[in-house]
C-alpha cells in the first residue's frame, strides 16, 4: 500500500487550491478508513497541518514544500569536511560547520535570493 498511499498524499499537496486539497484529503481518509483505520486517523490528524503551504503564493509553494535547500546545505558541509578528513576535536568540527552555515546565510541575505518576498 506504500505506493498507493504516497501517490494519494502527493495528489493532495499537488492540488491547485487549499479547498481542492481538503476535498482530496477527505476522499483519501474515507478511502482508507475501512481497511486502514490507523492510517486514516493519522491522515486526518497530521496532513491538515501541512496544508498551510497553500497560504503562500503558488511560486513559493514548491520551494517551501521541498527540502532542497537543506539538502544543498548538507552537501556543502560534507564537501568542506571531506577536505579536513580528520578533526582534532569536536570544537574544530563545529567551527567548520558554523563557518559554512554563516557563509551560506550571508550569501542568501546579500546575493542569491531563494524566495522573493516582494511576491508575498
Amino acid at each position: 500500500m506504500k505506493r498507493e498511499v504516497a501517490a494519494d498524499i502527493r495528489a493532495i499537496f499537488n492540488a491547485a487550491t487549499r479547498y481542492d486539497a481538503e476535498t482530496l484529503l477527505a476522499q483519501v481518509i474515507k478511502k482508507y478508513a475501512p481497511k486502514a483505520a490507523k492510517l486514516a486517523n493519522w491522515l486526518e490528524t497530521n496532513i491538515p497541518e501541512g496544508l498551510t503551504v497553500f497560504s503562500f503564493p503558488n511560486t513559493h509553494r514548491r520551494l517551501i514544500r521541498t527540502t532542497n535547500s537543506l539538502e544543498r546545505l548538507n552537501r556543502e558541509i560534507r564537501r568542506r569536511s571531506r577536505v579536513a578528513t580528520l578533526f582534532p576535536n569536536e570544537a574544530s568540527c563545529l567551527r567548520l560547520v558554523t563557518a559554512v552555515v554563516m557563509e551560506i546565510s550571508d550569501e542568501w541575505q546579500t546575493g542569491r535570493t531563494y524566495i522573493r518576498l516582494d511576491n508575498l
